[in-house]
């Protein structure tokens, strides 16, 4: 059992305000194995204070960019060093298989936290520029205190896409867990305190979502980052704008692969299938909808259906499974609803619709593949997350376009052809923020981020790292040559 009965606060390990606690259940067995305290809002004021002290009157703001990278890199190493250890308590927690959650989880948050890292060493925080009556400094400065509120389906991943560029900012910061998975951030916080980062810096409370209301409502706030549904991201969008706080969000996606006719089949299944069932379906960039044109479709359909069937379901802790169960009751629920009403509209299960036989506990759902789809259905419009694929047939390439834009969401998206240039070619004309050309894949140097309902703003990159910066003009007489810091 992994019992935590404290928050990480100002540096410290604090007893909880209140008496509430949050059980940790395992999706594979609906078993509880740990617990944390559920936050109360004094606890929420608490962690903002300490946030707020650290950044007002703390060094990490003024620390140089290097001296703060050392400290990222030390994080790094560190959560490195407990790669195994991470991987089977995430694994354990939302039920991501073995070798997902070591890749898409662990090593993939120490790389954002590198790329980070590396970002502050080189970025320029101070510019000159030379004008017409006066010379200007143009500083980027650290956007303050931020509420960082992670989802449960990558919550270590999401955690640095947020927590990295703050810190190569110089903000602080109040992490908020999912109360489905909050037991990664404790290790994460017992990182944090062994790295000598200061007090405050970051602090990391676990609540439900009336506490994470009040966290993204506080006054000392200065900025909110926030991944999640649209639904929760339009509710705390409206709130950011009534307060007019700086606010980035990574919401849904229902993205669309595109197979042209000159894609080789063997080649695109083995790397489609994964991506498109990544994190057992529950991942907003998953290529949920599958076009393919009418000459070929009966010829994909067989092939996903054959890759889907061989899809391994199972234990999340066995190193050879492929997808296991859904984060919760209520999810697999969900995604059941999705599957019954792809039946009334009539597409056609090629391939799973029901729960795998010999998983009598936990939230399974046989990874499952619709055919003869309408892009007009609902499990073609909505975001199911969960292991639910639809195949879509289009005529020519302008109506695959179309099909792929017919969406409210604009997140990510790929197309398949024996043509890169080709492909490159559709990608400029698919309305999504991530693109992907024979490969799917996440580049930490890129941007990342939506169209549409899938968000505001853009995490990873460059531009990652101005999300948590303001910009300050400071001029200067016209013969006065600024030093630059």
């Amino acid at each position: 059992m992994h019992v935590h009965e404290k928050f990480f606060i100002g540096g410290e390990w604090v007893s909880p305000a209140g008496t509430g606690t949050l059980e940790v259940r395992s999706p594979a067995t609906d078993e509880v194995v740990g617990s944390v305290p559920d936050a109360t809002s004094a606890d929420m004021d608490r962690a903002v204070a300490a946030a707020r002290e650290a950044f007002d009157h703390g060094p990490w703001p003024t620390m140089t960019p290097a001296e703060r990278a050392d400290v990222m890199t030390a994080v790094s190493a560190e959560l490195q060093a407990r790669t195994e250890d991470l991987t089977k308590l995430i694994s354990l927690e939302m039920g991501a298989p073995y070798i997902f959650s070591m890749f898409g989880h662990v090593i993939s948050a120490t790389a954002v936290l590198d790329y980070y890292a590396g970002l502050a060493r080189e970025y320029a925080f101070e510019e000159y520029r030379p004008g017409m009556l006066g010379n200007s400094i143009v500083r980027k400065e650290p956007v303050g205190v931020v509420a960082g509120i992670i989802p449960w389906n990558v919550p270590l991943f999401i955690t640095m896409l947020k927590l990295g560029p703050a810190l190569a900012a110089g903000a602080t910061m109040v992490v908020k867990p999912a109360p489905e998975t909050p037991l990664d951030a404790y290790v994460l916080a017992e990182v944090l305190e062994s790295c000598g980062l200061p007090p405050g810096v970051v602090n990391i409370v676990p609540a439900g979502r009336e506490v994470g209301e009040h966290l993204v409502r506080h006054d000392g706030i200065d900025k909110i980052a926030f991944t999640g549904s649209t639904a929760a991201g339009r509710k705390i969008g409206a709130i950011a704008g009534e307060q007019l706080k700086r606010v980035t969000l990574e919401l849904g996606g229902k993205s669309a692969a595109i197979i042209l006719d000159d894609a080789v089949l063997d080649e695109v299944v083995p790397q489609l299938l994964p991506a498109a069932l990544m994190n057992n379906g529950q991942a907003c960039v998953a290529q949920t909808r599958i076009l393919a044109s009418r000459g070929r479709y009966d010829e994909v359909a067989e092939a996903l259906a054959e890759a889907v069937r061989a899809f391994k379901v199972g234990d999340p802790l066995d190193p050879a499974t492929e997808c296991g169960p859904l984060v919760a009751e209520r999810q697999r629920e969900r995604v059941e609803g999705y599957i019954e009403a792809g039946k009334q509209a009539g597409a056609r299960i090629a391939v799973g619709g029901g729960r795998p036989a010999g998983l009598d506990r936990g939230w399974y759902v046989d990874p499952t593949l619709f055919v003869d789809v309408d892009n007009s259905m609902v499990i073609a419009q909505e975001e199911i997350f969960g292991p639910v694929l639809s195949l879509i047939p289009y005529g020519d390439e302008d109506e695959a376009v179309r099909i792929a834009n017919d969406s409210d969401y604009g997140l990510s998206g790929s197309v398949w052809t024996g043509d890169v240039d080709h492909g490159v070619d559709i990608a400029r004309k698919v309305r999504t923020g991530t693109y992907q050309v024979n490969l799917l894949d996440m580049e930490f140097g890129a941007p990342f981020g939506g169209f549409k309902s899938s968000g505001v703003g853009r995490e990873l990159g460059p531009e990652g790292l101005e999300a948590y910066l303001e910009h300050k003009s400071i001029y200067v007489p016209l013969d006065h040559q600024p030093t630059l810091r």
